[in-house]
C-alpha cells in the first residue's frame, strides 16, 4: 500500500527533482496534495512552479495549495541568486494543466490531519517550516494524524546561508521551533547528509541521457542550480539537498543516522536559525529527531534516475 503524504515546497530546483520523484513513485507514495509556502522564491512562484511540475509529470491531477507568503515573525529571505528569477531557471517548463486549489494550504493541512486515521499521513517538508509551524499552532489536535515528519534543513556543522545556519530553517526559525517542540517523530536531512550527494557530471549525464521531458528539463535545471555550490565550495558538483526527503521514504537503507535532541536557535542574530543538534547526549533532554549523517550517493542517484525514467514520454500525458 503506497504512504498518503503532503509534500510542502518552495520550488526551487532540488525541490522540483523531489516533486518528480515522488510523482514518479505512485506504487510507493500518495501524494495527497502539494502544499507551496515563500521560501526560495516569494509564494506566488512557488505556487505556480509546483502546478508547472505535476504537469510535467503527467500528475496535473495531484492539488496544489498556496500556503503561508512570509514566515512567522520575521520578513521574507528568499534566494533567487541561487534558484533564479523563476526559482527554475535552467529549464522551460510546461503551462499547468489545473488551476490553484481555493483553499488555504495550511486549511488543507488541518482538514487532511483531522479528517484521518491516527499517525495516518507523513508530512514531506522541502522548504521553510511556515505552513507546518502555523497549522500545528492553530490545530494542535492535528498532530494525532501525523505518522512522521521529514525534512530537509538544518546540520550540526556549519550553515548555507549564514555561519550558523541552513537555508530553510534560517528563513524561519519560529516555525521550525514549532515543529521540532511538536512530538512527532522527525527525520532531519540537513548540510552534513545532503552535502554528500553531489551532481557531478557523471550522474547529470545520466538523468540527461534519459531523453524524456522531464529528464531534460531535470539536467536543465541541475545545470543551472550546480553552478553556485560548485562556485563556493569547489566541488565536483553541487548538492542535491530535497530529494533525500523523497529518496528516504523509497529506499530508507540507502540513510544513516543517530537519534539525537534538536533545538532551533531563534534569540540570537548572530545564530539565528542554527539547529543545535545534541549528538553526543551532552545534554539531559530527550531525542525528538533522528538525524542523518551518511548517504550511499551512488544509490541515490541511481534511484533517482530509474524514476525520473518512468515519467511519460509527453509532459500532458498521464501515466496508467
Amino acid at each position: 500500500m503506497a504512504r498518503p503524504v503532503i509534500i510542502d515546497c518552495d520550488p526551487g530546483q532540488d525541490d522540483a527533482v523531489a516533486l518528480l520523484l515522488a510523482l514518479a513513485s505512485p506504487d510507493q507514495i500518495e501524494v495527497r496534495g502539494v502544499t507551496a509556502v515563500a521560501g526560495n522564491v516569494p509564494l506566488a512562484r512557488t505556487a505556480l512552479n509546483a502546478r508547472k511540475l505535476c504537469t510535467l509529470a503527467g500528475r496535473a491531477e495531484v492539488p496544489v495549495f498556496a500556503g503561508c507568503p512570509r514566515p512567522m515573525l520575521r520578513r521574507l529571505h528568499t534566494a533567487e541568486h541561487v534558484h533564479g528569477k523563476t526559482g527554475l531557471d535552467g529549464a522551460e517548463l510546461p503551462e499547468p494543466e489545473a488551476p490553484l486549489q481555493d483553499r488555504h494550504a495550511v486549511d488543507f493541512i488541518i482538514e487532511t490531519l483531522r479528517g484521518g486515521a491516527e499517525d495516518s499521513v507523513t508530512l514531506c517538508a522541502l522548504g521553510p517550516l511556515t505552513n507546518l509551524g502555523v497549522a500545528m499552532v492553530m490545530a494542535p489536535d492535528i498532530l494525532r494524524g501525523v505518522a512522521e515528519i521529514v525534512l530537509m534543513g538544518g546540520a550540526f556543522g556549519e550553515g548555507n546561508t549564514t555561519p550558523a545556519a541552513e537555508f530553510n530553517i534560517y528563513v524561519d526559525p519560529h516555525a521550525a521551533q514549532v515543529v521540532f517542540s511538536s512530538g512527532v517523530p522527525i527525520t532531519m536531512m540537513g548540510l552534513d547528509v545532503t552535502h554528500q550527494a553531489l551532481t557531478t557530471p557523471e550522474r547529470l549525464a545520466a538523468i540527461a541521457a534519459i531523453g524524456t521531458p522531464a529528464a531534460r528539463a531535470v539536467a536543465g535545471m541541475l545545470a543551472f542550480y550546480d553552478r553556485h555550490d560548485v562556485a563556493r565550495y569547489g566541488m565536483a558538483g553541487g548538492p542535491l539537498h530535497d530529494p533525500c526527503v523523497i529518496a528516504y521514504l523509497l529506499r530508507p537503507e540507502l540513510f544513516g543516522g543517530r537519534a539525537a535532541h534538536v533545538a532551533v536557535e531563534t534569540g540570537s542574530e548572530l545564530t539565528l536559525g542554527r539547529t543545535v543538534v545534541d549528538r553526543w547526549r551532552l545534554t539531559e533532554r530527550a531525542a525528538n529527531a533522528q538525524v542523518m549523517d551518511r548517504i550511499d550517493a551512488d544509490g541515490y542517484y541511481a534511484l533517482i534516475t530509474e524514476r525520473l525514467a518512468r515519467l511519460p514520454m509527453s509532459a500532458t500525458s498521464n501515466p496508467g
